[in-house]
Formats: structure tokens, sequence, C-alpha cells
């Protein structure tokens, strides 16, 4: 029972960081979307809200690199296909409402600790991917280099459909990203 009620909380942030970001995500705002109640607060998260933030950004971070630990063995364009999918959908279910949740933690850090935590997820999820893009063929280089610009370029996507409320931004990123795969697989072929 506990665990269910701290999982709650941590589920709840991650949706009101994609939703708001750090400042704007408070310790009521999560009691009452998870529905835990008050005395949890620093039961769960005895150091506070920094503490809730970065479980938060762990649980974020963890689903994305079980989503690509799941592309193991497909083609790298069906990777980066899943990979945008993934934000495709986040997009679309909120209705442009959200976006990553990892990125609102380093629009405005409250703490250089919770920075560094955004960091190596964000890190994670490079490294898997060029992994991954390695494994299909790509040279180790070119797939680090790929990776970094499909997770850039997928969270800059993200930020301008949510600004712009369309598809139009992401889908144009979408597009240049599969034209840079396939530039670069022809090169290394």
């Amino acid at each position: 029972m506990a665990g269910e009620v701290r999982e709650r909380m941590v589920e709840s942030a991650v949706i009101l960081l994609a939703k708001k970001g750090v400042q704007a995500t408070s310790f009521s705002e999560v009691l009452e979307a998870s529905g835990a109640p008050r005395g949890s607060l620093y039961h769960h998260f005895p150091d506070g809200k920094d503490e809730l933030i970065a479980a938060a950004v762990d649980l974020a971070g963890e689903r994305a690199v079980r989503l690509l630990d799941g592309l193991a063995g497909l083609p790298n364009d069906e990777i980066l296909d899943a990979f945008l999918g993934m934000w495709r959908a986040v997009l679309d279910r909120s209705r442009f409402s959200a976006g990553c949740s990892v990125l609102a933690v380093t629009v405005a850090p409250s703490s250089p600790e919770l920075l560094e935590h955004a960091s190596s997820v964000f890190r994670a999820w490079r490294g898997r991917l060029a992994e991954l893009f390695a494994a299909g063929g790509m040279p180790p280089d070119a797939a680090r280099r790929f990776a970094t610009s499909v997770v850039a370029a997928s969270e800059g996507a993200v930020v301008l459909s949510r600004a712009e409320q369309s598809f139009e931004p992401f889908d144009l990123v979408a597009e240049g990203l599969r034209a840079q795969l396939e530039t670069t697989s022809r090169s290394n072929a």
C-alpha cells in the first residue's frame, strides 16, 4: 500500500512536470492528482520537492529506456520511428498540453543536482540510441552523433508543436531526421 502511494505520487509528478514544469508543480497538486494523503509527502520524500522531482525524472527516463530496449535488433529506421512515435503520442494524447518532464527540469531547475539528474537521463537516452544505431550497422561515431541529433531534435520538435498546437513542426523535424538517417546510412554503406 505505501509503495502504491509513492508510485502514484511519482506518476502524478511526471505528468505535472510534462504539463506545467518544475516551478508550477506543487506538492498540493501532486497530492490532489495522486489522491495521496497529505502526511505521505514527507514520509515518502523526506528531502522535499527535489526528491520527488528526481524520482519523476528517473521514472520518465526509465520508461524511454525500456521502450528503446524493446527495439533491439530492429532496423535503424524503425528505431527512429518508434522513438519519434513515443513523443508524437505524448503530444496527441495530451492535445499538445504535455511535453517531456525531463526537459522541464532543465528549463527551470530548482537545484544543480536536479539539472545533473536530468542530464544523466538524457545521456542514457543518447547512449542507448547510439548502441541501437551502431548495432543496426552505423559506425559508432556516426551513431553517437545521430543519437544526439535525434534526442535534441525530438525535444525541440515537441516544444514547437506545443507552442503552435500543431503536428506540423514535429512532422517536419521527423522528416528531416529520416532524411539524415538515409544519408548517413548511404554514406556508411
